[in-house]
Formats: C-alpha cells, sequence, structure tokens
C-alpha cells in the first residue's frame, strides 16, 4: 500500500503577518516590517521539492476536511474555540493566546482544515487504505494546550487525532513522538494524567518554553511514567539523536505497546534552523524515519502518522522533509542532500551520553501493555 499524504494550498494562506522573526512590527520602535519566523515558504518549497522530486506520484494524496466541533472538544475548551473564532475575524487578526502566536484573518478555519486533514489521515492509515502517512499541515499545534494556543500553534492536531483514535477507531493506547527542537508541552499536558497516551518528547533543553520538558517532568497521577522528556544539549546532532532513538525511545515503544504511533515531525533540528541550535542532517531524519518504520511495523501493524511541526529554514528544511517521506515511503528520489557534510555532528559527547542515559532510565516507568487486541 503507498504512504498517504495530506496537503492543501490554504495552509499557506494563515497569515502572520509583518513581524521581525517573532516581534511585531512597531517602526516607532525601530522594528521594521519582515516577515514572522513562521511562515509559509519552508513548507511550501518542502510540498514543491515533493513534487519536483517525483514522490508525490508515489503516494495517495488524501482528501482535506475540516475538523467538527465535537473533534475540536474533545481536546480543546469552548473558550480557547471562541477565542480563535473571534480573533481570526478581526479585520488585521490576533493572538492565539501567548501574545506571540499570530491569528491571521481567516486562520481559525484553517486551523480546523489541518486538525481535520490529520484525523482524516489517521482513518485512512487505521482502515488499512494507506500504509502510514505525512500531513504537511499548517498553522503547527504541538505548543497549543486545552485552552490556549501559544508558540505559533493554535489547535493541537496531533491530540486531536490521538483522541479520535481512542473514541471513534477504537484504539486503545497511542504513543506520541515528537522530534521538533522545542518541547512539546501542550500535547504533554492534554494527557498528562492518563496513561492511555504516552508522549515522548524529544528537544533542545531550555529552548522552548522556557523551564519545559525536563527530567522529572514525568506525568500526573495514573499518567507518571507515561510522559517521557529528553530535554538533550544544545548541539547534540546526529549521533546524539540517534542515540536517543535506539537507548530511550524505541526501548519505550516496545514496553507500551501502541495502537497507533503518532509523529509530531518538526523539522527544526536542523543544522541551520533559526530558532534552535541542534544540528541535525536529512540523513539524521531518514535514519529516525527508519526506526519508527520499523517499530510501527512490530508494534501496532505499520499504523505510523506523521504531522509536520516546526522547522523555519526554508532553503534547507525542505530536504529533511523529502527524506522523511521518501523513508515512510520506500522510495528514493534522486535528489541528493546538496549541503551534506557542510556541519555534521557525527560522535557522541560525554554530556551529551549523560542526559540520554538519565532519560532511558525512566523508561522502566512505563508499565508493560496487556497483550495487544487491536486488530
Amino acid at each position: 500500500m503507498p504512504t498517504g499524504y495530506v496537503h492543501h494550498p490554504l495552509f499557506y494562506w494563515h497569515d502572520t503577518g509583518t513581524s521581525a522573526g517573532v516581534v511585531p512590527a512597531d517602526p516607532s520602535a525601530g522594528i521594521q516590517p519582515f516577515t514572522h519566523v513562521e511562515s509559509a515558504d519552508a513548507k511550501r518549497r518542502s510540498h514543491e521539492l515533493i513534487h519536483t522530486s517525483g514522490l508525490l506520484a508515489t503516494v495517495k494524496v488524501i482528501d482535506p476536511r475540516e475538523a467538527t466541533m465535537d473533534e475540536l472538544l474533545r481536546v480543546h475548551t469552548s473558550d480557547h474555540i471562541q477565542h480563535l473564532q473571534e480573533q481570526s475575524e478581526l479585520p488585521g487578526g490576533g493572538d492565539a493566546g501567548d501574545g506571540f502566536s499570530p491569528v491571521g484573518r481567516g486562520s481559525y478555519r484553517i486551523a480546523r482544515l489541518a486538525a481535520g486533514s490529520l484525523v482524516e489521515l489517521v482513518t485512512a492509515v487505521t482502515e488499512g487504505t494507506v500504509s502510514n502517512g505525512y500531513a504537511l499541515l499548517r498553522p503547527p499545534g504541538h505548543h497549543a494546550t486545552a485552552d490556549q494556543g501559544m508558540g505559533f500553534c493554535l489547535i493541537n492536531n496531533v491530540a486531536i487525532a490521538a483522541r479520535h483514535a481512542q473514541e471513534v477507531l477504537g484504539l486503545a493506547r497511542v504513543a506520541v513522538v515528537d522530534l521538533d527542537v522545542h518541547h512539546g508541552n501542550g500535547t504533554q499536558s492534554i494527557f498528562y494524567g492518563d496513561p492511555s497516551v504516552l508522549t515522548i518528547s524529544i528537544h533542545q533543553a531550555n529552548c522552548f518554553p522556557p523551564d519545559s520538558g525536563g527530567l522529572g517532568d514525568n506525568g500526573l497521577g495514573d499518567g507518571v511514567g507515561y510522559a517521557l522528556n529528553i530535554p538533550l544539549p544544545a548541539g547534540t546532532g546526529h549521533a546524539g539523536y540517534l542515540h536517543t532513538m535506539r537507548e530511550v525511545v524505541l526501548p519505550a515503544l516496545d514496553r507500551f505497546d501502541p495502537d497507533l504511533i503518532l509523529l509530531s515531525a518538526g523539522f527544526d533540528a536542523n543544522v541551520f534552523e533559526p530558532m534552535a541550535r541542534q544540528m541535525l542532517i536529512a540523513d539524521t531524519y531518514r535514519e529516525m524515519t527508519r526506526l519508527l518504520v520499523d517499530a510501527a511495523e512490530r508494534l501496532c501493524h505499520g499504523r505510523l502518522v506523521s504531522a509536520h511541526e516546526g522547522g523555519y529554514n526554508p532553503w534547507y528544511v525542505p530536504f529533511c522533509v523529502l527524506a522523511h517521506v521518501e523513508q515512510l515511503s520506500g522510495h528514493r528520489t534522486p535528489v541528493v542532500d546538496p549541503y551534506v557534510g557542510v556541519v555534521a555532528a557525527d560522535h557522541l559527547l560525554p554530556h551529551q551520553r549523560e542526559v540520554i542515559e538519565a532519560a532511558a532510565q525512566l523508561v522502566a516507568g512505563i508499565k508493560p501493555a496487556p497483550t495487544n487486541s487491536a486488530a
């Protein structure tokens, strides 16, 4: 079966305004109008590379749709949804809640389209229409909590897809692996007391949000042990990330034995990223994807669904995305990473190993799953 692929031009029409990076333009304060860092460029160019490389012809395009209100309210408060709708109707747009997450005119409907499209992809994978899937979504979602948008995220796409998988598709245990360079705090908070959803976040320590995603943030109540954080030092790079996958992520997935793996696929740990200081290359994403595909095939009938989160370098992110989708689909295109060899951290350093080994100790807090009875 082919890999499922979700995309829509409206995702690029989410308007984040003329901020200088993340700060709203203010000529009186010397802040010149420019482009918000969460602009459409990196994702549009990713789709164009998938298309021009020939990879688009190998996947099955899944028709997008807007999330229903019932789907939104499984995760978010009605006050948050109303706030987004009201901000989206303002002539100049507004903010999702933290002062740095623009809501453009009409962005509410686009965010609903992103969330609903991921639900459709999860349904297609679960029903066996496609083998696995990748959703090229915008706006991203993993920082959005139940009652507030933040970190450029309006609606938590992955959380909505996880609850749909459980409540509609009948999948009992969902694992969320978050590769975005920033802590997946929103997804974690939504499931923090829920042992049926394992959240694993690999991120740069103390990057964003501040003081979030430490080793000690491990769950609450019945959910203790089911939030797993790996806050890697800046500059960890290729070798450190792959060591993390093998020593922490894969053992955690094996112990949890999920019915579905959702991947918050942020590509902002790349070596040229403006919003973080990790050093990943396209082949890092290729290899991490290979490990996750193998895990999904071993544990949950291949059910792996990837949702695009961050990644803000418009000239390198597309090569990372292409490597990811190539590995999901099993099709290699003629395109090669033109930046390979420029920078790569190929050695695992002692201070990086120390964090990874500490995180590996937490895997024992995940209770082994009962016999997996999912079809």
